[in-house]
């Protein structure tokens, strides 16, 4: 009995969470001139169309390497939504079920953000600035993966700031396919 239940935590649990997080850390073997630039200017300066642009244009590429892998992700972001925390469980499941494709996800966001010059600090920033234009809390699954490797319980602060009017019209263009995507930023992409 010992026995199964090790090989089932091994098989369900653990080997899922170290695929997601080599996938997470590693840094994506990349060709000459797909490195994102370095940070440079004011990272964060305020939000432009320009930046909401090249946001959705990254975010595309990046739901694209998710592929059907990203289900579980919408779900549990929609949980949070609804006002919900989820549980250690929901984590490592959403962990479990995108550990294989984040690798490859992270790939296409390094081209993507070479292709549109953005640094990952702004990208990161603009991610902010775009959700709280949604409305939507900025949770990052990354982080609570990375706390949970160090035997940290992870933060999931699921607290919506308030946006300014400028956010929200900066980004109510593309509303529908930012707050249908929103979930890739539990992954930190």
């Amino acid at each position: 009995m010992l026995v199964v239940l090790a090989a089932v935590a091994w098989f369900v649990v653990i080997r899922p969470a170290q695929q997601f997080l080599a996938g997470w850390k590693a840094p994506p073997t990349q060709s000459q001139g797909q490195t994102p630039p370095p940070p440079s200017g004011n990272v964060q300066a305020p939000l432009t169309q320009a930046d909401v642009q090249k946001f959705v244009r990254i975010r595309r590429d990046i739901r694209t390497a998710l592929g059907e892998s990203f289900t579980g992700a919408q779900q549990v972001y929609a949980q949070i939504q609804a006002g919900q925390t989820p549980n250690l469980v929901q984590v490592l499941n959403v962990v479990r079920q995108v550990g294989s494709s984040v690798g490859a996800a992270r790939t296409a966001q390094s081209a993507a953000l070479a292709r549109e010059k953005m640094s990952l600090e702004r990208y990161a920033a603009v991610r902010s600035d775009v959700n709280r234009g949604l409305g939507l809390p900025d949770v990052d699954f990354a982080k609570a993966a990375d706390a949970l490797q160090k035997g940290q319980t992870p933060d999931l602060n699921t607290t919506v700031k308030t946006a300014t009017t400028q956010e929200k019209a900066l980004v109510e263009p593309f509303r529908q396919e930012l707050t249908a995507t929103a979930a890739v930023g539990l992954l930190g992409l």
